[in-house]
């Protein structure tokens, strides 16, 4: 669906052909295998670590086709062993997590969202898809799913339809995230209520919601838009009222410009200093996207500045960067673009500060599709500054991989 879009928004082609693998600082810890061997196929979300050195993660398609929920473990071997902690149905325990990453409570529980549920059963959501938003809970040495919320139970499905992002969690509980059902979306809120869970709409918009939130520790939420069509894409905030309610802001609007980005569709992130970083996944000098970074003035204002303006695959450099950012402990950052680079598969990038106002970037991983193709999710790293990641496409099943890279 937004693959589509996007990259023929913007002109971006890929190839699927097999190529030569690359020495380096990469190694694959993982071929998802997709249907036929019992497996997931096709992660396009970000790894969650639990900090014991194990990652969780979701899988668009593969086990009976419609998703998986996974857990990666070292095998002590200097290897990885994948366990399918779910595998969606189809059903009302819904299907297709498209970019749910997978988000812990302080009991080890883990939550993320569908983005289909009722597929061919003739309800109300068999043709666009109403999706869920799920929980799992390790009960007697298995998991159990049980599904917080379905959406679309209001007329005209006021109440959201399709989220397609993972979810955040403040410091009372609640749950929050989006959804997108390709011509506008909603910001919802899930607290808990009793036995169950009570949903409210706080934000409604008429754009796309590809990226997901942030939430800083005063509880103001940020995400971004993706227009339909030509209007500006936007970064927004809401924030508390103290009364139950929430206040709205669009604090950066993007130009569509040369210089100046568009389409924000990666995650936001926040530094310690409570700026905002993000990317484009166009717009900017040669119209390949743009890591951006949004400082809060004194008198409430953000104001905006590119870092960097990626200038795609003729230039040997990335296109698209799909995926948020991530930081090191120097201020590095790092990330992917789906598009562009050596191969044409996308790449893994560091960005370095020189002096106060520019970056430079390093190319740290050209994806030739035998270790990877298309990486949408986001990064994380580890303490000892290891990355690690997922593709959509490539590998040794040609199904994705989840992948480590060591700057």
């Amino acid at each position: 669906m937004k693959r589509i879009h996007i990259m023929c928004l913007f002109l971006c082609l890929t190839t699927f052909a097999t190529r030569p693998a690359q020495a380096a600082h990469e190694s694959v810890l993982y071929n998802f295998g997709g249907d036929d061997l019992g497996d997931g196929s096709q992660p396009n979300s970000r790894l969650t670590s639990d900090g014991a050195g194990n990652f969780y993660g979701t899988t668009q398609y593969g086990g009976l086709g419609y998703g998986t929920v996974f857990e990666l473990s070292p095998n002590g071997k200097k290897g990885w062993n994948e366990t399918i902690l779910h595998t969606f149905t189809g059903g009302a325990d819904g299907a297709v997590p498209e970019q749910s990453w997978v988000t812990f409570d302080g009991a080890g529980n883990l939550y993320g969202t569908a983005a289909v549920d009722n597929i061919g059963s003739g309800g109300p959501c068999a043709n666009s898809g109403c999706g869920v938003v799920w929980e799992l809970s390790l009960v007697g040495g298995g998991w159990t799913e049980t599904v917080l919320y379905t959406f679309c139970q209001q007329d005209g499905c006021t109440d959201g339809s399709n989220p397609i992002n993972g979810l955040v969690f403040d410091t009372a509980g609640n749950l929050y995230g989006t959804t997108n059902n390709g011509t506008g979306g909603t910001v919802f809120e899930l607290s808990p209520s009793g036995s169950g869970w009570t949903e409210q709409v706080i934000y409604v918009t008429p754009y796309n919601l590809y990226a997901g939130l942030t939430i800083d520790a005063s509880g103001n939420i940020f995400g971004a838009t993706v227009p339909v069509g030509f209007p500006p894409s936007t970064v927004f905030e809401l924030s508390p009222n103290g009364n139950g309610g929430w206040n709205s802001a669009v604090i950066a609007t993007f130009k569509n410009a040369t210089k100046d980005g568009a389409a924000a569709a990666g995650t936001a992130v926040l530094d310690a200093a409570g700026n905002l970083y993000g990317t484009t996944a166009g717009g900017g000098i040669y119209n390949n996207g743009t890591v951006f970074k949004l400082t809060h003035g004194k008198k409430g204002k953000w104001s905006e500045k590119i870092l960097y303006s990626f200038k795609g695959a003729t230039k040997k450099d990335g296109s698209l960067p799909w995926a948020g950012i991530a930081f090191d402990a120097a201020g590095n950052i790092y990330g992917t673009t789906v598009n562009g680079g050596k191969y044409g598969e996308g790449t893994l990038y560091e960005l370095v500060a020189v002096g106060k106002r520019a970056y430079k970037e390093k190319i740290l991983r050209n994806f030739n599709y035998t270790d990877g193709a298309l990486p949408y999710g986001s990064l994380i790293l580890d303490s000892a500054g290891n990355l690690y990641g997922t593709t959509e496409l490539g590998g040794e099943y040609e199904q994705g991989v989840a992948f480590e890279v060591t700057p």
